[in-house]
Order: C-alpha cells, then sequence, then structure tokens
C-alpha cells in the first residue's frame, strides 16, 4: 500500500459511506431529517450540509480557489437537495483526487481558511483532514438518527468498506 493508493481509496470510501448513509436516511420519514436532537448541529439534515458544505470548501482550496462562504449561510433548499449536493460533492473530490498525479500528494499547499488565516499543508493532509471531518459528522448522524428511534444505521466502517469492495 502506498500513500497514493491509500488516500484515493479513501476518497473512494468516502462516496460509498455518504451513499450508504443517505440511502438509509431516503427510507426514513422525510419530516423526521429536520426534528431537533441535541448534538453539535441539531438535526440530521443540519449535519448532512455540514459535511457536504466542508467538501465544498477543501475541494476548492486543493484547486486554488480561496472559498469566501460557508453553504450553510446561504443554503436554502430541501433535504432532498442536501442528499442530492452530498452525493454531488463526493463524486467530484473523488473524481479530483483520483486524476491527481502521485508526486502532488506530498506537495505542499498554500490556503486560506474562512477567517482570512493562511495555512499551508500537504495535499494529502488536506484530503485525509476533509474525508476524516466526514467519517465523524457521519457518526453524528447515526447518534441523532438513534434518538429519533431509528434503529438500523448502515455500517459505514473503512473496513466494511474494504470488505464490500473485496
Amino acid at each position: 500500500m502506498t500513500l497514493e493508493s491509500l488516500i484515493k481509496d479513501y476518497t473512494t470510501f468516502n462516496v460509498w459511506a455518504n451513499t450508504e448513509i443517505i440511502n438509509w436516511l431516503k427510507s426514513k420519514p422525510l419530516e423526521l431529517m429536520e426534528q431537533e436532537v441535541p448534538s453539535s448541529y441539531p438535526n440530521i439534515k443540519l449535519t448532512l450540509l455540514h459535511i457536504w458544505g466542508a467538501e465544498v470548501i477543501w475541494l476548492e482550496r486543493l484547486q486554488g480557489i480561496t472559498p469566501i462562504t460557508f453553504l450553510s449561510q446561504t443554503f436554502q433548499g430541501s433535504t432532498e437537495d442536501v442528499f442530492e449536493g452530498l452525493l454531488q460533492i463526493s463524486v467530484a473530490f473523488n473524481d479530483y483526487v483520483a486524476l491527481l498525479p502521485t508526486e502532488e500528494l506530498n506537495e505542499m499547499h498554500d490556503f486560506r481558511l474562512l477567517n482570512g488565516t493562511e495555512d499551508r499543508r500537504s495535499r494529502a493532509h488536506m484530503i485525509h483532514h476533509c474525508m476524516n471531518h466526514s467519517t465523524y459528522h457521519r457518526g453524528q448522524i447515526v447518534t441523532i438518527a438513534r434518538n429519533l428511534g431509528f434503529t438500523d444505521p448502515p455500517s459505514t466502517d473503512f473496513m466494511r468498506y474494504l470488505r464490500f469492495i473485496g
């Protein structure tokens, strides 16, 4: 295994895990996606919107674009729009990484945080951070869902994904 294969596996895993979670949520009553439950974000929809927004920002940074706002500050769409948007950005992120030359993974990349602070990290660290961030919040979605009475969350562990792809 190389750094390149691990990073590329992890972005493909992210698409798979987001798809698993969203397909599961689509089988639940839509109105419960906005039911408030104590968590970092008050409901499933807003947690998914946060994941989507973070994936947008990190992909833009990797592409040399400086984001100026977070998606949740302007988004006015439905839960179904969030489902679709998250899946689309996860695929776009994976497509970007799939085409990224190996030597660029370890290259240092300058970017700016939303508060204007300059930062510099390797692309591999940026990608890993974003994928790990999405994993963290998918776990929160399962906890919110359990508080809403959902007892059948899918397992989206990385090892389960590896077993799934064979």
